[in-house]
Order: structure tokens, then sequence, then C-alpha cells
């Protein structure tokens, strides 16, 4: 790749992407030029398999929006403000390769936003996570209010929303905010493993599986099972379909090429 960034590290290693936030001194807050990097940063990714999402430090996944930023904004500043967070998180649940969080330490406002925009998000046991916007009078700006129901329900999220409160690793665990929690120095390994899994899948298959779980989570049930089923017979028009079944029946691994 050789885009270069100011506030985030690209790297890449076969099919898996990592994207890292990285001001750590700042406990990676988000302004707008990270915003707008990280945007560019995973389009640049869009043709990884797997993309990792993470962040620079011990201390901070990323501790939300630069509020230094925030503070002189007039509101046509802030809608812009806004603006970028959604497209940003809007691209990663859009992407076809799937996405993971790795959230060591605090994941608050914007970076819980980015984090609950993931398909998978793993926590170090030192994760603290919430929504605190209204403690500073405003509402979550980049998918917050939607996307934090979706995950732990509308009771669950109206409370975290409406207190500001953060939830330790244990409770995002046990509200379903997380998939698993890891010791902090086991983190990325887990993170890493599991998208080299994930790689080693059919790509087609992985990417429209992505797309049918968040296109069919809002519309009528059958007409998602519809869809389902649309994709299902369309991928058998694919040479990646072919080399699985026949990889299954001479009981070998697949080499999928996203054909």
């Amino acid at each position: 790749m050789t885009t270069t960034y100011e506030n985030v590290l690209v790297a890449r290693e076969g099919a898996v992407a990592t994207i890292t936030v990285n001001r750590p001194r700042l406990l990676n807050a988000l302004n707008s030029a990270t915003l707008r990097e990280l945007t560019r940063a995973v389009r640049d990714c869009a043709d990884a398999r797997v993309v990792i999402l993470m962040a620079a430090g011990d201390k901070a996944f990323v501790a939300g929006a630069d509020i230094s930023e925030m503070a002189t904004m007039t509101p046509w500043q802030a809608r812009e403000f806004s603006e970028l967070g959604h497209v940003v998180t809007a691209l990663i649940e859009d992407i076809p390769a799937a996405t993971i969080a790795a959230v060591n330490g605090y994941a608050l406002g914007g970076g819980l936003e980015l984090a609950v925009a993931c398909d998978m998000i793993y926590a170090s046991e030192t994760a603290r996570m919430g929504l605190p916007e209204v403690s500073l009078g405003v509402t979550p700006g980049f998918g917050g209010t939607q996307r934090l129901v979706r995950l732990v329900g509308k009771l669950r999220a109206k409370e975290m929303i409406f207190t500001g409160d953060w939830v330790d690793a244990k409770k995002a665990l046990e509200i379903g905010l997380v998939n698993a929690v890891l010791p902090r120095e086991k983190l990325f390994d887990h993170c890493k493993a599991m998208a080299q899994k994930i790689a080693q899948r059919g790509p087609l298959a992985v990417a429209r599986a992505k797309r049918l779980v968040e296109r069919g989570y809002d519309i009528p049930l059958r007409v998602a099972n519809l869809q389902e089923a649309e994709s299902f017979a369309l991928l058998f028009d694919t040479e990646d379909r072919r080399e699985g079944m026949t990889a299954f029946v001479e009981k070998r691994p697949p080499r999928f090429t996203g054909k």
C-alpha cells in the first residue's frame, strides 16, 4: 500500500489487514483528520479478506471524539463532523472484508461507535466501554444510538446512553457487547488467529453472509430469507463453491481464490 497517513497505521499480512489508530498521547481521540484517514484506510483495505481495527498504546482503543476540536464547533460544523463518523462506520459495515475490533482499554463515545460497526469485538480485561456523550450535553453522533440497541437491546442501550455510564469487560461480555474477553497480552494474538481462520474460508461466501446479516436485520423475515436463498444459489456458480465441495470430497483443505 502506498498511501501515507499521519494518525493511522496500515499493515498487511497475506489476506489480513490491520488498521491502527495512532494517537496514543491523546488516547487515540478521533478528530476530523483522523476520521478522514480512517475512511481512506478502510477503503485501502477493502480487498483484504479480514480487517483488524486496533489502536496504539496500552491505555485506550479510542477514548472518544476529540473534545478540543468539538468544543468550538458550530451546529453546521458538528453536522459535518458527525457525517465523517457515519461515513467510516457505514464503510466498515459495507466492505466485503470481515472486520474485527481489538478493544484494549477505553472505548468511549466514538471509540465504541467504531467498535460496534465491526463484525466482531474482542476486548482485553482492561477494557472500559460506554457512550458518555450526555455528560457533554450531546447525543452519540457516529451511530451509537442505533448500533448499540441492535447489539444489547433497547433497555440496556438506553441505560448506557441516558446515564453515560461505562461498563467493564466482564459486564460487556455479559450483555453481549463483545464476543470474548482476553488478557491484554493475548488480545491481538487472539484477533489475529480469528482473522486467519476467517481468511481461510470462502471469501465470496463470507462477504455474502456479511451482507445478508447486515441487510436482513431490519427487513421482514420472509424477505430476508428470500435474499438468503438467492445468494445461496448464486454462489453455486463460483469457482470457490466448486473448489470447496471438491476439497471436502477429496478430504483436503480448500484453496479459495475469491472467484
